[in-house]
């Protein structure tokens, strides 16, 4: 798609406004709306200027003139507006047009430009598989003298004993894998995201119930290049929220709403390419992983302290990575086994070879997550990493049903997200690679997370507390 392009799909759709989107740095959508008149191809190239420093991460107050650059190759037709509105995600940059250093958005496009012009490979190729939970209400508060939350889901397992609108076909723990209807009370409501998702143009593999009762879902997204898959994990994000909300409903992609059922992870499948050369592929090796995919592996879990700062960047990640449970805490790999950290698909089709990140999850910022992760990976293959000489693996069993001997071997991934952003300043240098990511982004982010959302954590009491010692 070009401006031009764009200004002929307006007029064709009778278009009456274009809704611009950003990316904050935490990871949430933003977004203004303009009137189909005052679009043009010069609003391609000059952008529309905004305020900055209302955005989080972004600029202070005393210069937060900013531009949103809208990249047409992004246009689609945002099906829930009342009137005929074409979406466009935007780049951010100042307003002499210079990108700006901590638009998400940008940082994973100089990843892309930094793995082009590293000679490696010309592309790599991003299929995040993201689980969500679809429940019917929520409720949460947080004040100085009480705290609560609660959600609910006709669906979950609470609900056996319930008096209103129950017909018995609850969901179990951990139960919720594949069950058909009318266990499965979410398949319609799954089928019509799907088709919403189709309409804007994005490919979907399949759609399932997933593990835990009280509506855990999944919908598989076909496998796209680094930025626009952000992007796409950001429509999909905006597509079944909406389609929730439409019925009653509301979606949150949480690591771990509810307690003693399994959380929502976001496994991301990711390979490098040279034209159209697969290079992760090379049959009768372990797994049919490449020396280049090994060295790859080898960055990914050498950087894992690190990277979960991007990967699992809220404090309720680390509620659903907990050793011993279903998360993949572990910091080895192997070929099919769930309960490493790094997954090697196994394929006989060179084409479909590819390594598969099992920790991150879904509070992530999609930009963020997947640039760090490629430059963790570049780096291993840079240093020529062997995660087998590194102590990495491969294990072939079932982790959890080790000895303590041999678990007492494997390292685990950091158990809080104060840990995480530890790690992320002391081993941040394969991030800065051809100005990837800089130092005033990586302490913004660090900052915020620690003022913004450990301190806030950290100081609040705790309903569990009250549990344990109130009576003391």
């Amino acid at each position: 798609m070009t401006p031009a392009d764009v200004l002929k799909m307006i007029r064709e759709r009778q278009v009456e406004m274009v809704d611009l989107h950003v990316i904050d740095v935490p990871g949430t959508w933003q977004h203004v709306t303009v009137p189909v008149s005052e679009i043009s191809e010069e609003t391609f190239e000059q952008g529309v200027p905004f305020d900055g420093s209302s955005l989080r991460g972004f600029r202070g107050i005393e210069e937060s003139d900013m531009l949103m650059i809208p990249d047409p190759a992004t246009a689609a037709l945002d099906p829930f507006a009342e009137v005929p509105t074409l979406s466009l995600v935007c780049d951010v940059t100042d307003p002499e047009h210079v990108p700006y250093s901590r638009d998400p958005r940008q940082i994973a496009k100089k990843a892309e430009k930094y793995l082009a012009e590293s000679g490696i490979a010309d592309v790599s190729f991003w299929g995040p598989e993201l689980e969500f939970f679809i429940f019917d209400s929520v409720r949460f508060a947080v004040e100085g003298h009480r705290a609560l939350y609660a959600v609910d889901s006709e669906e979950g397992h609470w609900r056996s004993d319930s008096e209103n609108n129950n017909h018995g076909y609850v969901i179990r723990p951990k139960l919720g894998y594949f069950p058909v209807a009318p266990s499965d009370s979410l398949s319609n409501l799954r089928t019509e995201m799907v088709k919403t998702l189709q309409s804007m143009g994005i490919r979907v593999e399949m759609h399932h119930h997933e593990v835990a009762s009280g509506g855990q879902a999944e919908i598989d997204l076909r496998f796209n290049t680094l930025t626009r898959m952000a992007d796409t994990v950001m429509t999909y994000k905006y597509v079944t929220k909406n389609v929730a909300a439409r019925h009653g409903k509301t979606v949150t992609f949480m690591p771990k709403p509810l307690f003693g059922d399994n959380g929502s992870g976001m496994h991301v499948h990711q390979s490098l390419w040279k034209g159209e050369t697969p290079l992760f592929y090379q049959g009768g090796a372990y797994a049919n992983l490449s020396e280049l995919g090994l060295y790859y592996i080898g960055g990914i879990l050498s950087h894992a302290p690190a990277l979960l700062a991007f990967t699992n960047p809220s404090t309720n990640s680390y509620r659903r990575l907990v050793p011993g449970f279903e998360a993949p805490v572990n910091i080895v790999f192997s070929k099919g086994n769930r309960s490493a950290a790094v997954r090697i698909p196994i394929t006989s089709n060179p084409k479909a070879s590819r390594i598969e990140f099992r920790t991150p999850d879904s509070s992530s910022n999609p930009y963020l997550a997947f640039a760090a992760m490629l430059m963790a990976g570049l780096d291993g293959i840079r240093r020529r990493i062997d995660p087998r000489e590194a102590g990495f693996g491969p294990v072939d069993k079932n982790i959890y049903h080790l000895s303590a001997e041999e678990k007492a071997r494997i390292q685990s991934v950091p158990g809080s997200l104060a840990e995480s952003l530890s790690n992320l300043e002391r081993d941040h240098d394969f991030l800065l690679e051809g100005g990837v990511f800089d130092e005033d982004f990586l302490a913004t982010w660090v900052d915020y997370k620690r003022t913004n959302e450990i301190d806030a954590v950290n100081l609040h009491p705790h309903p569990v507390e009250f549990q344990l010692y109130y009576d003391i």
